[in-house]
């Protein structure tokens, strides 16, 4: 059992990724994670599988980090329709193994932060119930909202902003708005 009312919690999750054919002649194995063993022991690359064409393999077993100050990422990743687990993997080059999975993550800001980047490959692997119980309770004991606080200006320093003569705090000889002077040739 998970004490969930620690600062940190951090959750051994097996990969799974799928290894079936292509559909086109450019690629000859398509490769997905398509789902996760929570409690899992270390394993690399290890066969779970096979139907056919169809491999499935232990990837890797990583480790999901829960971390008290994101729990309102963790509540957005649970108000989706199905909640997911990331799997946050990047292109190897070699044709066995052409993905490394390095990273699993259940918050929704940082999985989009690393699909805004283009260069990993980002699967969204549904929740076990198990662990989206242990997410919410989580959320449940640290999760506080945070109470939105207007900024005001510091109307001390805006003085004159509203002359025309540009910014008051930058000294300046004349009007900043003023169009340039032609020269006059002899």
């Amino acid at each position: 059992m998970t004490d969930t009312t620690a600062r940190h919690v951090a959750i051994p999750l097996g990969v799974i990724v799928r290894r079936s054919p292509g559909v086109t002649r450019w690629a000859a194995w398509n490769w997905r994670a398509v789902g996760v063993l929570p409690g899992a022991a270390p394993a690399e690359w290890q066969e779970l599988r096979r139907d056919g064409d169809v491999t499935e393999f232990h990837a890797r077993t990583l480790t999901l980090d829960l971390w008290r100050t994101d729990t309102e990422a963790y509540l957005t990743t649970l108000s989706s329709r199905t909640p997911s687990v990331a799997v946050i993997m990047r292109p190897t080059g070699r044709r066995a193994r052409p993905l490394d999975v390095f990273k699993v993550t259940a918050s929704a800001y940082e999985s989009q932060d690393y699909q805004d980047s283009g260069e990993e490959v980002v699967e969204l692997v549904p929740m076990p119930e198990g662990l989206v119980a242990l997410v919410a309770e989580f959320c449940d004991v640290h999760h506080r909202d945070e109470a939105f606080v207007k900024r005001r200006r510091d109307r001390a320093r805006m003085e004159g902003a509203g002359t025309g003569k540009g910014d008051p705090r930058v000294r300046q000889l004349s009007d900043v708005y003023r169009a340039p002077s032609r020269e006059r040739m002899p």
